[in-house]
C-alpha cells in the first residue's frame, strides 16, 4: 500500500493564505460599499451646498442620542385597528432647561411603562439622556395614560423653563427647579383628572405677564382607551365631526395655579384637535388662536382684547373645506412682515387628495378682522402624502423661510393596502363611522406608509422647490412631530424628528459658506420671562422678516425659543424691532450679524 504523499509547509501555508482570503471577501467588499457609500454621500453632500445652499446629515447615533418611540397597547377591543388607532404619540421639543446655553431635547414615549427621554446637550456636538436624573423619565404609569407630547414654559417667571405634559390620561406640570430637578406640581395647578390630548402650547392670552396653557382634546375626555365601556368612540363624520375631546384654556392666576376659563371665555368646541398655533394675525397686540382639526374644519379664535375668543374660521375663509388638519405653524414666508398659517392635510394619489393649506392674509385686513386664500397649490406646497408635523425655518440661510414636513401614516405590509377598506368605513353613516367595532381589521396593511419627506425650499418669490432627497433626507418612517433648533450655536438650524414606532432622528444641517444669520434669545421682565408673544421684525437689504416667540407649534412639537434669520450675503442689518406682549417696544440699530443676541425687555 503507498504511503499518502503530505503537501509540503509552504503548500500548506499557501493553502491556508487563499482560504483565508475567500472569507475575508465579503468583509473587503462591505468596507469598499462604506466607502462608496461615504464618497457618494460627500458627492451629494457638496452637489447639495452648491445647488441648495445647505446638506442635513442624519446624526443620531453619532450624536449619542438611542431612542426608539413604543406605541401603546389599548383595550382589546381595539384589536382589530390597534395599529390605526395607536398611531399618535411620537413627539418632541427644545428646550434649555438648565440655561447652559445650549439647547437640549425632550422626546416622549407612548407605551404603558415606557419612559421618556431628555437629551442634554453637552455643547460637544453629543447628548446625554438624564430625564431619570432629573424626574422627567419615569412619567407613563400604568393607570395614568402615556405621553402625547409636552411643552416648555416659564409659568412662575423663575427663570427656568418648566414643562406641561400632556397624554392620552392624566395631564402632568413639572416645575423647574434651578435646572437641576423638576417637581411635580400637577395637583395644586388644578389641572383636570384625564383629558385624551394630541395638543398643548403656551401662551399669554392677557399679556398680564403670566404664561396661560392652551389644551386640546381628541377623544372625549371620559373615554379610558384602556378600559372601554363603549366601542362607540370614533369621530361621528369624517368631515364634520364634533364628538371629540372638549378644549380647555387655563388662566394662570399665579402661586402655580390655573383656572379653566375656556367656556366662559367662549372656546368650546368638541371638534378633534390636533394641532394648535397662536400668534397676533391682526396685529391688534393679542394673540389669536388656530386650532387644526381632524375629521373637520379648522378653528379660528379671534382675541378680543384678553377678555374673550370668538370663533371666526368660517368668516376668516378658513372653516369652510373639512380636512384632516394635523399641523398649524406660521411663518412670514414673502417676508412682508405678516404671518401665514400652514396646515398639513392628506394627499394619497388615486384615493384621497385633501391636499395641505397655506393660508395667505388678502390684502385689506384690518384690526377687527382677517381673510385668508389657500395658496399651497400656487406656491407647491400642495401635495405632502400623509402629512404629520410640518415647520417653517430658514434652511440655507438665504433669507426666506423653508418649510420641513414629516409624512407617513402606519407602515405595515408594503404589498397590502388598507385604504379600500378605510375608505368604505369612511362613506358609512354616523352610527357605522363612531363605532370602531364596525372599522374593518387591518390585518397587517399599510395605510399610507414608507413614505418620503417633504423638505421645501423658497426661492422669495412665490415658489418652493422640493429637495428632501438631495439634500440627505431620505428616511421612509412614519414622521409625526418635527422641531428645529441651533444646537451647536453656530448659526444653523438643525432638525429633529420624533417618529411613530421608530427612532428619534437628529439632521445636522451644514450651510454653505458665505450666508450670514443673525438670532435673538429674548428675556421678558414685564412680559412673560419666557418672552412668549414677543414679535421681531428684522430689517436689513430691503427685506423685513416677522417672526414671533413661540409656545409650541406644529403637530406636537415645540420649536427652540431663540429666534433665527438667515441673511444671505448681506453683512448688515439696518434694525430690529421688538414688540414684547406687555406692549414695550424696543428697536435695536445695526446689530452684529453671525451672532446670537441676548436682549431683555426694557423696564
Amino acid at each position: 500500500m503507498e504511503q499518502a504523499v503530505k503537501p509540503s509547509r509552504a503548500i500548506q501555508i499557501g493553502l491556508a493564505i487563499f482560504f483565508v482570503g475567500l472569507l475575508a471577501i465579503p468583509i473587503v467588499y462591505k468596507q469598499y460599499q462604506r466607502v462608496q457609500a461615504s464618497a457618494s454621500a460627500n458627492m451629494g453632500a457638496a452637489q447639495a451646498l452648491s445647488r441648495y445652499g445647505f446638506y442635513m446629515r442624519e446624526s443620531s447615533n453619532a450624536s449619542g442620542i438611542d431612542f426608539v418611540h413604543q406605541a401603546p397597547t389599548l383595550d382589546v377591543k381595539l384589536s382589530h385597528i390597534m395599529k390605526l388607532v395607536a398611531s399618535m404619540g411620537a413627539a418632541v421639543s427644545i428646550v434649555d432647561f438648565d440655561r447652559d446655553g445650549w439647547e437640549d431635547i425632550y422626546v416622549v414615549n407612548s407605551k404603558e411603562g415606557s419612559r421618556n427621554a431628555l437629551y442634554r446637550n453637552l455643547g460637544d456636538g453629543m447628548f446625554r439622556d438624564v430625564a431619570a436624573e432629573v424626574g422627567l423619565a419615569d412619567v407613563n404609569l400604568p393607570g395614568t395614560g402615556v405621553s402625547t407630547g409636552a411643552v416648555w414654559g416659564d409659568y412662575d417667571n423663575d427663570g427656568y423653563e418648566d414643562v406641561f405634559l400632556y397624554k392620552w390620561g392624566k395631564p402632568e406640570l413639572f416645575h423647574n427647579d434651578g435646572g437641576e430637578h423638576f417637581t411635580r406640581v400637577t395637583e395644586q395647578a388644578g389641572l383636570p383628572p384625564w383629558v385624551n390630548a394630541n395638543t398643548a402650547i403656551w401662551f399669554d392670552y392677557d399679556n398680564d405677564g403670566k404664561l396661560d396653557l392652551f389644551l386640546g382634546g381628541y377623544y372625549p375626555e371620559d373615554v379610558n382607551l384602556w378600559h372601554l365601556k363603549t366601542t362607540k368612540i370614533m369621530p361621528n363624520s369624517f368631515e364634520y365631526a364634533n364628538n371629540g375631546g372638549r378644549k380647555y384654556l387655563f388662566h394662570n392666576l399665579g402661586n402655580g395655579r390655573f383656572e379653566e376659563v375656556s367656556a366662559k371665555l367662549g372656546i368650546n368646541s368638541r371638534r378633534w384637535s390636533l394641532a394648535a398655533v397662536a400668534a397676533d394675525l391682526r396685529g391688534t397686540g393679542y394673540p389669536d388662536l388656530f386650532i387644526a382639526n381632524d375629521y373637520g374644519v379648522s378653528e379660528l379664535y379671534l382675541n378680543e382684547g384678553g377678555k374673550g375668543f370668538r370663533e371666526a374660521g368660517k368668516e376668516a375663509g378658513v372653516g369652510f373645506s373639512p380636512k384632516s388638519g394635523m399641523t398649524a405653524s406660521v411663518g412670514d414666508i414673502l417676508n412682508q412682515g405678516q404671518f401665514d398659517v400652514y396646515v398639513t392635510n392628506i394627499s394619497e394619489e388615486g384615493v384621497l387628495v385633501q391636499g395641505n393649506n397655506l393660508w395667505m392674509p388678502k390684502a385689506g385686513k384690518s384690526a377687527g378682522m382677517i381673510r385668508y386664500e389657500n395658496m399651497a397649490n400656487t406656491f407647491g406646497v400642495e401635495l405632502g402624502g400623509w402629512s404629520f408635523g410640518g415647520q417653517f425655518a430658514d434652511l440655507n440661510n438665504d433669507g426666506f423661510l423653508d418649510l420641513y414636513v414629516a409624512t407617513g401614516n402606519v407602515s405595515l405590509d408594503r404589498g397590502r393596502s388598507y385604504w379600500y377598506d378605510y375608505s368604505k368605513i369612511a362613506g358609512g353613516n354616523q352610527a357605522i363611522i363612531s363605532d370602531a367595532a364596525n372599522w374593518p381589521s387591518l390585518e397587517g396593511r399599510s395605510l399610507s406608509g414608507y413614505q418620503h419627506k417633504r423638505v421645501w425650499i423658497n426661492d422669495g418669490e412665490g415658489r418652493f422647490k422640493e429637495v428632501a432627497q438631495m439634500v440627505g433626507v431620505k428616511d421612509v418612517y412614519d414622521g409625526r412631530s418635527v422641531a428645529m433648533a441651533d444646537f451647536e450655536n453656530r448659526g444653523a438650524l438643525d432638525v429633529v424628528v420624533a417618529n411613530q414606532r421608530g427612532p428619534l432622528l437628529l439632521y445636522k444641517n451644514t450651510v454653505a459658506p458665505g450666508k450670514h444669520w443673525i438670532e435673538f434669545d429674548l428675556e421678558g421682565q414685564r412680559s412673560n420671562r419666557s418672552a412668549i408673544g414677543a414679535e421681531v421684525r428684522v430689517f436689513w437689504a430691503g427685506q423685513e422678516q416677522l417672526q414671533q416667540v413661540s409656545g409650541g407649534s406644529g403637530f406636537c412639537s415645540q420649536n427652540e425659543r431663540r429666534l433665527h434669520f438667515g441673511l444671505g450675503k448681506a453683512t448688515v442689518v439696518d434694525r430690529v424691532e421688538i414688540r414684547w406682549p406687555s406692549g414695550i417696544k424696543q428697536t435695536l440699530t445695526n446689530p452684529h450679524v453671525d451672532e446670537n443676541h441676548k436682549v431683555k425687555e426694557p423696564l
